[in-house]
């Protein structure tokens, strides 16, 4: 008669033992496959290898020893498990209380690892020989992995043997969403030509390619998808268009030629700029935030709304005058001065210290934002304020300024003035205030 307790680990027992591989060195697993060979079908669980020489062959894509060891009669369908790698903390199944350190097991197929290596006559041959094109012991198919290392050529060859181009991954990700290198052009054109969805959404944040590959600024992509009729306003989890993922990613400055690129070809395409996500933050406050000023620059010649508010009560100009201190090499004096001349609120006077404070590394911010006064105050201390009187053509400026709120970027340009006055008047850059 069992107890509870003998019970419990009886039954951790079994499922230790269900869960358990066939783990056969290369000759034995020769032998059980000449002895099993007949009887073989489609379903039947593909076996587990350890054997070294196996792996050695695959990884280092020796075409003659990958011929040798997957002969007729040998599993082309065979899981590799690989050893090695970080270890971590598991729980033993038999002794409840009792853990230990083991290494992570990452289970691939002979596919996989030639796939995601480039080695496309290994692939040929395993292929030829019968290998499951689709099979996914760790999640992933082969198909995925040729994707993910940019290999063009294996991903025609596992197509043309019937891969399945939706397939998705442990991630609920079609082979689409993982061309996410500007390497990946080809793999995405072959996909595409054998019928993957070009709009079709991954299963967990219901992002489709065109998503992808605006997050991972990829002009080229981006074109091909837009040919193919990707979507442009579909959202995706969290409320993002493909436009809203663009400007919501932050980027370093080599990269932002790139985006903005990526940014003019989706609003050039149709891109409705008004669409907000979750947090009712649209494409101008997430490209304010990440310091974009070509991409502020385009949002607002398309008539953004330059003072919505997300519900966190912040308007674009906040959100780049908190970016101010940790963008300073994508230029964020530009964004408040285009922001101003489109008409975006000014800072509260009360605010103006700490808005100082934070800015205070970037003079031409602190510049523009005093030039949009008639007058400012200054703090001697902490009980006297004074009023600084401006010169006269500053107060003129302002004059103007606030009767063409709105309007600024419209009229001043068709004004019959000198240049160097119209710049003048768009708070063209001085270094010094008057």
């Amino acid at each position: 008669m069992y107890n509870p307790s003998s019970l419990y680990f009886l039954e951790q027992e079994r499922h230790q033992m269900r869960l358990a591989a066939p783990v056969l060195s290369g000759y034995l697993l020769r032998k059980e496959a000449r002895g099993t060979s007949s009887r073989q079908t489609v379903g039947n669980p593909p076996m587990v290898c350890q054997d070294p020489v196996v792996q050695n062959a695959l990884y280092t894509g020796n075409v003659q020893a990958v011929k040798e060891i997957f002969s007729k009669g040998f599993p082309s369908d065979l899981v590799i498990q690989p050893q090695g790698g970080a270890m971590r903390w598991r729980a033993n199944g038999k002794v409840r209380g009792l853990w230990s350190l083991t290494y992570e097991q990452e289970l691939t197929t002979p596919l996989h690892i030639t796939a995601g290596q480039g080695f496309t006559e290994c692939l040929r041959h395993l292929l030829m020989r019968g290998a499951r094109v689709d099979l996914a012991p760790g999640g992933t198919t082969a198909l995925h992995e040729a994707c993910e290392e940019c290999q063009p050529e294996c991903v025609k060859l596992l197509l043309q043997h019937g891969a399945n181009p939706n397939a998705t991954n442990e991630d609920g990700q079609m082979p689409l969403h993982v061309c996410t290198e500007l390497d990946s052009l080809e793999c995405a054109k072959h996909l595409l030509a054998f019928g993957a969805l070009i709009n079709g959404q991954s299963l967990d944040d219901n992002d489709t390619p065109l998503h992808v590959a605006a997050r991972h600024s990829l002009p080229d992509h981006m074109e091909l998808y837009l040919r193919h009729g990707a979507a442009l306003n579909l959202q995706n989890e969290e409320g993002n268009t493909a436009l809203n993922a663009a400007c919501s990613q932050p980027q370093d400055c080599a990269s932002l030629e790139r985006y903005s690129r990526v940014c003019h070809m989706l609003v050039s395409a149709g891109a409705d700029i008004h669409i907000s996500d979750a947090d009712k933050q649209t494409p101008l406050h997430m490209a304010c935030k990440n310091a974009i000023p070509d991409v502020v620059d385009l949002l607002l010649k398309y008539k953004a709304l330059v003072n919505e508010m997300d519900y966190g009560g912040d308007a674009p100009m906040h959100n780049i005058l908190k970016a101010v201190a940790y963008k300073m090499d994508h230029e964020p004096e530009r964004i408040v001065q285009a922001l101003l001349n489109y008409g975006s609120i000014r800072v509260w006077p009360g605010a103006l210290p700490k808005v100082l404070k934070y800015c205070c590394t970037s003079p031409r911010t602190i510049e523009v934002l005093f030039n949009a006064y008639d007058q400012f105050k200054i703090f001697f201390s902490l009980y006297h304020i004074i009023y600084t009187p401006r010169s006269l053509q500053h107060l003129a400026r302002h004059r103007l300024r606030t009767f063409l709120e709105g309007r600024l970027h419209n009229v001043i340009p068709k004004l019959s003035l000198p240049t160097f006055l119209k710049n003048y008047l768009m708070l063209a850059f001085r270094d010094y205030m008057h």
